[in-house]
């Protein structure tokens, strides 16, 4: 490994006992960390209420959550919406194709200092900043990001027209300070809300949420993979519960690497029967992905969680039905019961074939059920709550889990990072260990 002078600097910043927020910052000014190609446009409301230096902290938040993009014309894009009573295009995705300029862009944004039109904000994002014509990508492949940041209460509807943009494809995440109207910010924001909806008390401690922005664009999933979820419509998870199921299957779909030559992604629902929603490869974006699982009808009836397993390795995971030869292959199994038939042989076989077992459940689900199915080590691979309600953290370890697992980009593996650097101390360590030998022998010599 070459140790370059910006790496030298970083070991004697971050010292030998550094902090995870340290190491992420070393390893972002390293080039260790990669994002996925998106295109990001922030939302910055300048209204009246927003003081001139409460508004030279939202640009400081811009410019840092920028510096841990991978910003180029080929990796994410950023435009920057201004508005108060009217909106104001400050920077378009098209503009700037390097990080400095970008920032630089930023810094000189002025506050418009007038009434708080969310919903025309958002609308101008819909119909200019995300258009072609202002350097949007057409290709479903690249992921539409809006961060609006606000903190009062908006002069006009956002409710409907935040659902167009939603149903665009647009992924919303909305930063309420202070005042703010939290209602608001839920009708605005993506599915799962609290994943996409953040509060903080003041301007002055909004750059808090910047590493959440640096590692919710970080890629997830470099190398090719086929996931197939096992989901358990039986009549005991109820109609309601089924809806936050799906929600809960495009919260680990939004961060998995979706495309041709990637992640490939099919779907089974099972109860006293089995049905293939869809199969490996169907699916090549998220968009159709997750349009798919939303259609996904409620089966009821039983629960046969044996029968979905031995469906799971003989037809699911099968070449025929799009598997593909020599990529890792996930099962993600949900549950909320007791299995009404043996699930031994088939979760042992499931396993015995290299396909890599998560098992998740809810309410009644039996733990010693979902330790059988789950890969080791176990309590790696086994999660359980008892509330549908709070699926959405299950989604959150397990998709670190899934990452973690392919080593996707190295801001996903801090150790890795660490590791690196470690190695090289040992080698300097080493050469010097080497040179004093060296110099004394010399010293020797000439005495």
């Amino acid at each position: 490994m070459t140790v370059t002078p910006l790496l030298l600097l970083l070991l004697g910043l971050t010292g030998a006992h550094t902090t995870t927020d340290q190491r992420t910052a070393a390893a972002m000014a390293a080039g260790l960390c990669k994002t996925r190609p998106t295109d990001l446009v922030f939302i910055i409301d300048s209204s009246r209420s927003v003081r001139p230096s409460e508004f030279e902290q939202v640009k400081v938040f811009l410019a840092k959550v920028i510096e841990g993009l991978d910003v180029g014309p080929n990796a994410t894009r950023v435009g920057v919406v201004n508005y108060a009573s009217r909106v104001k295009n400050e920077v378009s995705l098209k503009t700037h194709k390097t990080k400095a300029g970008l920032v630089k862009a930023v810094t000189k944004i002025e506050p418009l200092s007038t009434g708080t039109m969310t919903g025309l904000a958002i609308q101008f994002a819909l119909n200019v900043a995300f258009s072609e014509a202002e350097g949007a990508r057409k290709s479903n492949e690249i992921s539409k990001v809006a961060i609006i940041v606000t903190d009062g209460r908006p002069q006009d509807n956002v409710k409907d027209i935040a659902q167009r943009a939603r149903d665009a494809g647009i992924e919303i995440f909305a930063i309420g300070v202070g005042r703010v109207d939290m209602s608001t910010l839920r009708q605005m924001a993506s599915d799962p809300l609290d994943d996409h909806v953040d509060y903080v008390e003041s301007y002055s401690v909004i750059e808090k949420l910047t590493k959440k922005f640096q590692e919710a664009f970080c890629a997830c999933s470099s190398a090719a993979t086929d996931v197939v979820f096992l989901i358990d419509g039986s009549k005991s998870v109820r109609p309601e519960n089924f809806e936050l199921v799906k929600k809960w299957i495009n919260q680990i779909v939004d961060k998995l690497d979706v495309s041709d030559s990637k992640a490939h992604v099919g779907l089974v629902q099972y109860s006293s029967a089995v049905k293939q929603e869809f199969p490996l490869g169907r699916y090549n974006n998220k968009k159709d992905l997750k349009d798919a699982v939303k259609k996904m009808a409620y089966m009821e009836r039983g629960t046969m969680t044996g029968q979905a397993l031995r469906f799971l390795t003989d037809n699911s995971f099968s070449f025929m039905q799009g598997a593909r030869p020599g990529v890792t292959k996930v099962g993600i199994v949900f549950t909320d019961g007791r299995s009404q038939d043996y699930i031994g042989d088939a979760a042992k076989k499931a396993k015995e074939l290299g396909i890599k077992m998560y098992a998740v459940g809810v309410g009644n689900a039996v733990e010693d059920e979902l330790k059988e199915i789950a890969s080791e080590p176990v309590g790696e691979h086994y999660f359980y709550t008892a509330d549908f309600k709070t699926m959405t953290q299950i989604g959150k370890k397990l998709q670190i889990n899934i990452c973690q697992e392919e080593d996707p980009c190295e801001c996903d593996s801090l150790v890795k990072f660490q590791k690196k650097v470690e190695d090289a101390l040992q080698a300097l360590t080493k050469k010097l260990e080497s040179m004093s030998k060296r110099i004394a022998l010399l010293e020797n010599k000439i005495v």
